[in-house]
């Protein structure tokens, strides 16, 4: 069976705003609620819930592009009333990815998913079990890139 490296997607639910997002990170799945994505008033947002999900890829992809060798980027992902869930990425050379998924004690609603430089961003990261891939980078930003356009063109 073949797995994706990374995908982050919203899927078929009766549940409305909860349990309607799937991250996908090689063989690890986590479900999350959109919830802060369909509220999100910031003037950044989009109408939709897919167009707020593409523009937080987008601030990933921005993240990672300025990834060079020994840094590590954070992403977040899982947006709850009482925690965050992330993606740490590390690059030891600029080239290669190591990416770690982790719970984080900062509250979803104190800062909006089109604007995630307008938060705090955790010091350190509770690793999630089995969450974890290694790539090379720029195979990491296609694929988000690639994400991120699926959703821009199911939106229009």
């Amino acid at each position: 069976m073949v797995h994706e490296l990374i995908r982050f997607d919203r899927v078929a639910t009766d549940r409305g705003v909860h349990n309607d997002l799937e991250l996908r990170l090689g063989r690890y799945r986590h479900t999350a609620d959109s919830y802060y994505l369909a509220i999100d008033d910031s003037p950044t947002a989009g109408a939709t819930v897919e167009e707020n999900l593409a523009r937080l890829l987008d601030q990933w992809i921005d993240r990672l592009h300025g990834l060079g060798a020994g840094g590590a980027a954070l992403l977040p992902f899982d947006f709850a009333d009482q925690c965050t869930a992330w993606l740490r990425v590390e690059s030891p050379d600029g080239r290669t990815a190591v990416v770690q998924a982790g719970w984080s004690g900062i509250e979803g609603w104190s800062f909006m998913p089109t604007n995630i430089d307008g938060g705090d961003q955790p010091h350190s990261l509770q690793p999630i079990a089995a969450a974890r891939i290694e790539c090379r980078l720029c195979d990491l930003v296609a694929a988000l890139e690639g994400n991120r356009d699926d959703l821009r063109g199911r939106s229009q």
